[in-house]
């Protein structure tokens, strides 16, 4: 066999996510080194689906990183799902770190409201510096489409994620990328460039069924792994997110069926 041959019919170190329902969708997890888009509406998911990937990573002893671009990761916390799995100790420790984009910006001195390509370079310097310094293997930004506000241009947005993306990857840092969307968008990201350029994409959405509200799931794209693209019904609990296929006629499946 040649060595390129043996080279893409190795199998990809996995990033288990911990959450039970989304790895086995993915066949064992998120590829290391694997940057994803999980993109959706308001009220869908996505920043509880992100916390619990971090927990988790934490947990089994992998360094874990939330960055906060709107919200401060205090009021964050304040609104989380009180998880049976989750102890702040996590935080004392070090192994679970809460970063604040804003303050990154003041410190950097990046106080425009737009980006230019320097910018851009600097930014993801720091991010990078951030990972090295403490030894990062998991990452979420959220969101990246408040980043994106800022770099304004599909260029500039196009080049950030590249480079983004390929300096984490080769740290062997698996990262989420929150986008966030309005209902109505055909697309997957705001500016739709981002769905393009990252490994996955994770579509987090609103299902209404008999009078109530549903969230779902579907990973539409994974790069490096075999991945179901059925739509599962994803429930927020105190022991995790739960993930249910929805089958056809938008009926939910039973544990037995």
């Amino acid at each position: 066999m040649a060595p390129r041959e043996r080279e893409e019919t190795e199998e990809r170190e996995r990033c288990i996510t911990g959450i039970d329902g989304l790895d086995n969708i993915l066949n064992g997890g998120i590829p290391r080194g694997n940057t994803v888009l999980i993109t959706g509406s308001i009220g869908t998911g996505k920043t509880s689906l992100c916390l619990e990937f971090l927990v988790h990573g934490a947990i089994v002893g992998e360094n874990s990183l939330y960055v906060s671009v709107t919200e401060s990761y205090e009021k964050l916390l304040s609104n989380i799902i009180p998880y049976d799995f989750f102890d702040r100790k996590l935080i004392k420790d070090g192994r679970l770190v809460f970063i604040d984009l804003p303050v990154v910006y003041e410190k950097l001195g990046l106080e425009k409201l737009e980006f230019e390509f320097e910018e851009v370079n600097i930014l993801v310097g720091a991010i990078g510096n951030i990972v090295d310094e403490l030894n990062i293997k998991r990452l979420v930004i959220d969101s990246i489409t408040s980043v994106c506000y800022r770099l304004k241009t599909q260029e500039n947005i196009r080049d950030f994620i590249l480079k983004l993306g390929s300096m984490l990857s080769s740290r062997g840092c698996t990262t989420l990328l929150v986008s966030e969307i309005s209902p109505t968008e055909e697309r997957y990201s705001e500016y739709g460039v981002e769905e393009a350029i990252a490994d996955g994409v994770i579509v987090t959405g609103n299902l209404e069924r008999r009078g109530d509200l549903l969230r779902t799931l579907q990973a539409v794209k994974m790069r490096g792994t075999m991945h179901s693209r059925a739509k599962y019904v994803l429930d927020l609990t105190t022991v995790g997110v739960l993930l249910v296929p929805l089958l056809k006629g938008g009926s939910i499946a039973t544990a037995g069926g």
